[in-house]
């Protein structure tokens, strides 16, 4: 079912990220297929949404806006439980949110001499929901929810239409919309829907960040349109590690490779230990295991796809290296002492330590963000946070003497990269 890679007897020198398992995802070549649908939003707007839907959504629409009374509708319906876990999760995420918030800061270099740097929301953000394979309600929280936080003025959110709800996104998403309090919601998915807050279309204006995870499709229109509009990332298919010992239960692993591997037939799964027992273990676990789920196709093909494996190491410290090269979106941490070896990583999305804190804890319930980067782009990014709804303005505040006391370094500056101009700017005010 799952493949097996064995680096026990490899060279410590060698670049682990190139013998690591990795779904194929070319998003240069999704871009080809993502352009004209870009450019048709662009020039046509909703005439090329409605055309869009109905051909790749198989939804005969006539308009994109979602009504007000269809959210409400819909949050009146919710079953009570499922209301609960999103309070819950939304008052969890709103706590750590408030905590994450940058405050301005002020330096004083000399008398007269300020600079401050002041932490400004985004003016209005596009926010997209997935509502493919499944009606992503958590991703609601997880995008509205820092934005909120960060002061963002002007939300809007958007998510396929569904065949089986008259057109409209998932009913819990329209519900999590009302619960959060946002209006602005659009029935629109896909590239259609990047280039649709991108460029704005009928009543949906455009915006100055789009943020979300999505298909292929969906991370091409972003990587194409990054120029037009800010991004969070290009998220791609879901994606866990988990970095095990001996001392490690198979059947929370085998469960937990399995909850990601639910996602999408793509999504990666990767067990990294030093455990030939704990491998064959896990390997009976997930062989017993996923015949009791519901989504069994899609879960092995994930499992038996190029993207998953168990990975052999010699010892711990070779665990590392192999997990810090792999840079998961998701890392689980099932070892002794296990919060002083998650310690140790540099690359992960989100590090889950110890055998109580599954990943499924991590994308409801734990406080934390389920936005987060795939594909190793956790060597150099980071997940979604009221940090990626805010910028940073410099303000400058000298007075004349301020100025005076540098006016020479200035100059003298100026003069040497050949642009007198500058040095001329400052000598004026003193002449």
């Amino acid at each position: 079912m799952i493949r097996r890679i064995d680096l026990r007897e490899t060279d410590a020198t060698l670049d682990y990220r190139g013998c690591m398992p990795r779904a194929e995802f070319d998003v240069e070549s999704a871009t080809r297929v993502v352009a004209p649908i870009c450019d048709a939003v662009r020039d046509r707007g909703v005439a090329a949404i409605l055309e869009f839907a109905e051909r790749f959504d198989r939804v005969v629409q006539h308009d994109i806006a979602v009504p007000v009374e269809a959210l409400s509708a819909a949050l009146e319906s919710l079953d009570p439980g499922v209301r609960a876990g999103l309070e819950e999760s939304i008052r969890r995420l709103r706590h750590t949110c408030e905590a994450e918030l940058e405050r301005d800061v002020v330096t004083d270099l000399a008398p007269g001499a300020r600079v401050s740097q002041r932490m400004v929301p985004i003016d209005r953000v596009g926010l997209y929901v997935p509502g493919g394979l499944a009606p992503l309600v958590s991703s609601v929280v997880m995008n509205v929810v820092p934005a909120q936080v960060a002061g963002v003025g002007s939300i809007a959110l958007t998510s396929p239409p569904q065949p089986d709800n008259n057109g409209l996104p998932a009913p819990t998403i329209l519900a999590a919309c009302a619960l959060l309090g946002i209006t602005e919601v659009y029935a629109v998915g896909g590239a259609q829907a990047i280039a649709m807050l991108a460029h704005g279309a009928g009543p949906c204006r455009s915006v100055d960040l789009v943020t979300g995870p999505g298909n292929i499709y969906t991370v091409a229109a972003k990587r194409l349109l990054k120029g037009v509009v800010g991004i969070d990332a290009e998220a791609g298919p879901t994606e866990i590690a988990i970095l095990a010992d001996d001392s490690a239960d198979a059947a929370f692993v085998a469960a937990d490779l399995i909850s990601q591997a639910e996602h999408d037939p793509l999504a990666a799964s990767v067990l990294v230990t030093d455990s030939e027992r704990l491998a064959h273990d896990v390997a009976a676990q997930l062989d017993k295991q996923v015949h009791e789920t519901k989504h069994v196709e899609r879960i092995l093909a994930a499992l038996g796809g190029q993207q998953s494996g168990i990975v052999l190491v010699r010892d711990l410290e070779q665990g590392l290296a192999v997990v810090n090269a792999y840079a998961a979106e998701h890392l689980e941490i099932h070892t002794q002492d296990a919060a002083a070896v998650a310690g140790r990583v540099r690359n992960a999305g989100a590090i889950f330590v110890g055998a109580f804190a599954p990943v499924s804890l991590g994308d409801y319930a734990a406080g934390s963000n389920h936005v987060l980067p795939t594909a190793g782009c956790a060597c150099h990014s980071s997940g979604l946070s009221v940090r990626a709804f805010c910028k940073a303005v410099h303000v400058i505040d000298y007075s004349r003497e301020a100025l005076s006391e540098v006016a020479d370094h200035v100059v003298r500056l100026a003069e040497a990269e050949d642009l007198p101009g500058h040095g001329a700017a400052v000598k004026v005010r003193f002449s």
